[in-house]
């Protein structure tokens, strides 16, 4: 736009070409012609071009470069509440969250402030801390099927060392997964995986040696026979079965009625250990997360994302007579230079207190529903065959009639049209996750405003597909 004003023998002095970059004329000039406000994406663009320069695809993790959708990733500056505000001064409300561990909302008080009391005291230790004791118990008590907990830095960590340990108690090395679901990025797990690989369109990863993944085992999801058959056929291989119990890394996909139940049958009646990955779902559906919402009790579970309250955090946990056979006890080796983190713990520990307030996940539920149900209402006016689904503050619109039950209904959606959606809705200030099989997710801090703002918008955004 700063053609336009060249056009009109403006000569710009410092100032004004400050200005520019802040994008601040450029909207001035919108409100004065009466034009729609266009986001100025300039300075995304100059950062994104330099970090293509120097990182794989300018990102540090595949979906953030916007593929699936096209166009350029927004570099963000900073965050508060239910927004983000990008480095051009754009403002948008967010429905990503940090990929789900903001359920307090951005930059919360009461954890901004624990975080810069702890980094008084030092970033790291290497050693032991109380607050490492403060954050098991409280897991404990949510989640009393983890008898024995141990602190890591990622889920990927996490998962890792939850199969370790499930191959070292059961002296097995088969495992069975999910088609569609996702545990991270460890070799054994990339086989038929969902988030970034079914973003991308990548089936299985290169750089993983055939041996790695041939005592790996998919099934659909939700698709008990199969498991029931893969289960008879491989029994005395099997290790472990590990799932998301709700699925939402193929976009959320919750688990068919009695699906969780009969798969806890299968494995305990075959002494397979049963691992929930509730990296996604754990404090976010409930306190006690999927386990405690559908009253399945796993042998091992995996944690991550609001555990650390925004930092980077991983723990597992299980019956103590598996745990116990981690070292420095046992003979399953793990260790962690950064485990246990001061900061990440008294960032969760923050988080998780806040979590406790009476009638907070009834708020969650309620915001959630209004603005699942504000979706669908704008898409069936506009005509757009649409599946919704919704786990407490975990949803997706899957742009397919449907239903969607697994990764093979799942992935029958018209991402072409969802990239449309997804760039309308970015264009109006309402920040989606930058493809098709990802969740979105609420926070305390959306306002019943966001959520009219953000329905308005996709009456909008629908309109124009």
């Amino acid at each position: 736009m700063t053609v336009f004003w060249h056009q009109f023998g403006l000569r710009l002095g410092r100032c004004e070409q400050h200005l520019f970059r802040a994008g601040f004329l450029d909207r001035l000039l919108s409100c004065v012609v009466g034009c729609a406000p266009v986001m100025i994406t300039t300075r995304s663009a100059k950062l994104f071009s330099e970090a293509q320069q120097l990182i794989p695809g300018g990102v540090n993790s595949p979906v953030r470069a916007f593929r699936s959708v096209g166009g350029q990733p927004r570099f963000i500056q900073r965050a508060k509440g239910s927004r983000l505000y990008d480095v051009d001064r754009n403002v948008y409300i967010d429905y990503v969250l940090s990929w789900g561990p903001m359920i307090l909302g951005h930059a919360a008080p009461s954890v901004v402030s624990a975080i810069k009391k702890a980094a008084g005291n030092g970033t790291s230790y290497g050693a032991p801390t109380e607050l490492e004791v403060a954050l098991a118990k409280e897991i404990h008590a949510a989640y009393p099927s983890m008898e024995k907990i141990r602190l890591v830095s990622s889920g990927t960590e996490a998962v890792m060392s939850a199969i370790r340990v499930a191959r070292g108690f059961t002296k097995r090395d088969g495992i069975l997964k999910f088609e569609g679901c996702y545990h991270g990025h460890s070799d054994y797990l990339l086989a038929k995986a969902g988030s970034g690989l079914a973003t991308l369109g990548i089936p299985d990863s290169p750089g993983v040696p055939a041996d790695f993944v041939k005592h790996t085992l998919t099934a659909p999801y939700n698709d008990i026979r199969a498991v029931q058959q893969l289960i008879k056929e491989h029994r005395n291989q099997l290790a472990c079965v590990i799932l998301e119990p709700i699925a939402g890394n193929m976009g959320v996909v919750p688990p068919a009625p009695d699906f969780l139940a009969a798969l806890r049958r299968v494995t305990a009646e075959n002494d397979i250990l049963l691992i929930f990955d509730e990296v996604i779902s754990g404090f976010r559906v409930s306190y006690g997360g999927a386990q405690a919402l559908y009253d399945i009790t796993p042998d091992l579970t995996v944690l991550g994302k609001i555990i650390g309250g925004g930092l980077p955090v991983g723990a597992y946990g299980g019956r103590q007579e598996i745990m116990d056979l981690i070292a420095p006890v046992g003979p399953v080796y793990q260790a962690g230079t950064l485990s246990g983190n001061p900061l990440a713990v008294t960032a969760g520990l923050a988080t998780l207190k806040q979590l406790r307030t009476k009638g907070l996940y009834k708020k969650l539920e309620t915001a959630s529903a209004a603005l699942a149900k504000g979706i669908g209402e704008a898409a069936r006016k506009a005509g757009i065959p649409l599946t919704q689904t919704r786990v407490g503050s975990m949803l997706t619109s899957f742009f397919t009639p449907g239903p969607v039950v697994d990764w093979n209904t799942a992935k029958q959606s018209d991402t072409k049209r969802y990239g449309q959606f997804f760039h309308q809705m970015l264009e109006q200030g309402v920040y989606l996750a930058p493809s098709q099989f990802e969740a979105a997710f609420l926070s305390t801090a959306h306002s019943a405003q966001d959520i009219e703002k953000t329905i308005r918008a996709a009456h909008t955004a629908f309109k124009s597909l």
